[in-house]
């Protein structure tokens, strides 16, 4: 039997498509390569899931920068605040962390992600799980999607499949191959949101360190850019809501060995040089016992310290009261701006977000319709859009993905 739509792909965009849809009055069936839906959603946030970000449309238009104009539609059709009440609506409630982040109160992810499930069900939703789509044929009437198991015949398609980061949750790029095969220019995916690789050998022996607050400078193709957020040292180079935020701005210029972009991390963003000297001298004057890397900012876990003290030119054992003018002055410049080279970035299947997928200039910003093939449409991170951490790119998904599912089932319907 021929259904209004099918829908490739049970991630957030995907099951907030197929609810809308199913509003619309159109039959929806989602086909879904795991043995459940939102595999990715789950682990969002630290299995907390930073589902949206506490802003108005113009500010996430603003947010995503080049792909601001083309998600505006979409952003003003389903903004945050009536995100909130979506969830609110089915039972989940939400809070407001810090840098304006929104998590559900429960702190779990699965809420998030059963809360869609649900509705989807209770609207007839069919969620075919696994039976992940291998072709979809233009036909006459519509399409034929072939699975696993069977075929699907369909008056309009949404391809919903995400992009090619976090493969072990079904995120692997399939969506890109359907686009090109149906006429679509797709741009090479690359990572954003991920850790970068760092060239000082010492960085490597901090792996698992992380500080909640640092600022993070550097100068991309002339443009200076800061980022704010926690750090975490991993086992060759950094990562962390501050560094992932940077990776956005060298996503499409990624760092060669040969020409390693120098980056610098203020450990301590909350209090000025001078105010962090003169703090610094009470301590050591305080302690003069007190071991260097003892004496250093509490904000430091020691590890670091210690290491800081070794790059500074300094024991960290040594006695704080013979620590001279000049080695203090070092520290405090590293505190205040630690210098590392970074040399690349870690793989596409370890970022957060994708960089790149099917080209905007080719779906209507107004219907996520493709402009190339009557009754195809697309949602969420297989589009070539990606924003900063912090909810937005699950923003993305929820506003392309309701009005997509919407639109679709307007056209089958009208």
């Amino acid at each position: 039997m021929k259904t209004d739509i099918c829908i490739i792909g049970a991630g957030p965009a995907g099951l907030m498509a197929a609810i809308h849809a199913a509003q619309g009055g159109a039959t929806t069936v989602v086909l879904e390569a795991n043995a459940q839906a939102g595999r990715k959603l789950l682990v969002t946030g630290g299995g907390r899931c930073n589902f949206t970000h506490a802003a108005g449309p113009d500010e996430l238009v603003r947010t995503f920068g080049s792909r601001g104009r083309f998600l505006r539609h979409g952003f003003h059709e389903m903004p945050p605040a009536d995100v909130r009440a979506f969830f609110r609506k089915g039972g989940v409630s939400s809070k407001v962390e810090g840098n304006d982040c929104v998590f559900p109160t429960s702190d779990r992810a699965s809420h998030i992600r059963d809360l869609l499930v649900r509705e989807a069900r209770n609207l007839g939703v069919q969620l075919a799980y696994r039976q992940p789509a291998q072709e979809v044929i233009r036909a006459s009437d519509g399409f034929v999607i072939r699975t696993n198991r069977r075929t699907v015949p369909a008056a309009n398609v949404l391809i919903t499949t995400g992009g090619a980061t976090w493969p072990q949750t079904g995120s692997t790029g399939d969506g890109y191959r359907f686009a090109a095969e149906l006429g679509h220019t797709v741009h090479p995916p690359r990572p954003s949101l991920v850790p970068l690789v760092i060239r000082e050998q010492w960085v490597r022996d901090l792996a698992g360190i992380s500080l909640v607050d640092v600022r993070v400078r550097t100068r991309v193709e002339g443009r200076r850019i800061v980022t704010a957020g926690g750090l975490l040292f991993t086992h060759n180079g950094v990562g962390g809501p501050a560094v992932l935020d940077l990776s956005r701005h060298i996503a499409d210029c990624p760092p060669a060995r040969q020409a390693a972009l120098e980056i610098a991390i203020d450990l301590a963003p909350g209090i000025d040089r001078e105010n962090l000297d003169l703090q610094l001298q009470a301590q050591l004057a305080a302690h003069p016992r007190k071991t260097v890397a003892n004496a250093l900012p509490a904000v430091l876990p020691r590890r670091l310290a210690s290491a800081l003290c070794r790059v500074g030119g300094c024991n960290p054992k040594s006695a704080s009261g013979r620590l001279t003018k000049e080695t203090r002055k070092r520290l405090l410049t590293l505190i205040k701006g630690l210098p590392l080279l970074v040399i690349g970035t870690r793989p596409i299947a370890e970022a957060t977000v994708t960089r790149g997928g099917v080209s905007t200039g080719e779906i209507d910003p107004r219907t996520m319709a493709s402009r190339l093939c009557a009754g195809l449409f697309f949602a969420g991170e297989v589009i070539d859009a990606d924003g900063p951490c912090g909810g937005y790119n699950l923003q993305m998904c929820w506003s392309t993905g309701a009005l997509a599912g919407r639109l679709a089932a307007r056209s089958v319907l009208d």
